[in-house]
């Protein structure tokens, strides 16, 4: 059976995506990424000496800011906050810069879905391509989508605001991509790295139970082929010229 969607879109298919680095002059790195209505812009700076309190000053220190549109920053943002910062430090080579800070501001521009499920999956994709924007030695690349189940249990990709406010429940999943940026030499293996077909991290909101959301990880893995060719193809000459400098 195929859902009808307001937007005319497919069960599987995506809104139009987008992505443009190298955006702001003073940051280290920096990255958009556009995703139908949905628009996120993130600015890296570092890395700097030094580590936050509680943090181990034997690796480098992955920190995270949270600027919604408008208003002041609540506890779902600091929340977010919290979900961005594990993702990245789960992709970035940590024993690189020991006792360094990276600062990861994310400015929300435009959201077109619900507060949290649509919105969080842009924010990692355009984080992880401000990260290679800057330099940042990582792992892999990560990509991010957002899946929706419905009452009659069909599931959908990528909801608009619409879309989410009737759906039963929410799932937002990060799955690594192939490597792509700069490894310095004996740091090829790095231990715990997520597998190929792994996932890096995900969350569910609402009744969900584990065979949809197996489904979930089925369609999202499958989705996220178009958004990795977007990000690859973006960062693409930054990498090129990474690897041109190590050489």
């Amino acid at each position: 059976m195929e859902i009808d969607r307001l937007d005319g879109r497919k069960a599987n298919q995506l809104r139009p995506l987008a992505c443009s680095r190298n955006i702001l002059n003073r940051a280290h790195g920096s990255a958009s990424w556009t995703q139908g209505d949905t628009k996120v812009l993130v600015a890296v700076y570092g890395p700097k000496a030094g580590t936050k309190k509680n943090e181990n000053p034997e690796k480098a220190c992955i920190e995270v800011i949270w600027k919604p549109k408008s208003g002041q920053i609540g506890k779902l943002e600091r929340e977010y906050e919290m979900i961005v910062k594990r993702t990245l430090q789960s992709i970035c080579i940590l024993n690189i810069n020991p006792n360094t800070t990276t600062s990861v501001i994310v400015q929300v521009i435009n959201d077109d879905g619900a507060v949290s499920f649509t919105l969080l999956p842009c924010a990692i994709n355009a984080a992880c391509a401000a990260l290679v924007d800057a330099g940042i030695p990582l792992k892999h690349l990560a990509v991010a989508i957002c899946c929706c189940l419905a009452d009659s249990g069909y599931i959908i990709l990528d909801p608009t605001k619409l879309e989410e406010q009737s759906m039963k429940a929410y799932a937002y999943l990060v799955f690594p991509n192939s490597i792509l940026s700069v490894r310095p030499e004996g740091s090829l293996k790095v231990q715990g790295e997520p597998m190929e077909h792994g996932v890096i991290t995900s969350g569910t909101q609402g009744a969900m139970s584990v065979d949809d959301y197996l489904n979930c990880l089925e369609r999202g893995r499958a989705a996220t082929a178009k958004m990795s060719t977007v990000l690859r193809r973006n960062l693409q000459p930054q990498i090129a010229g990474d690897l041109s400098k190590a050489g």
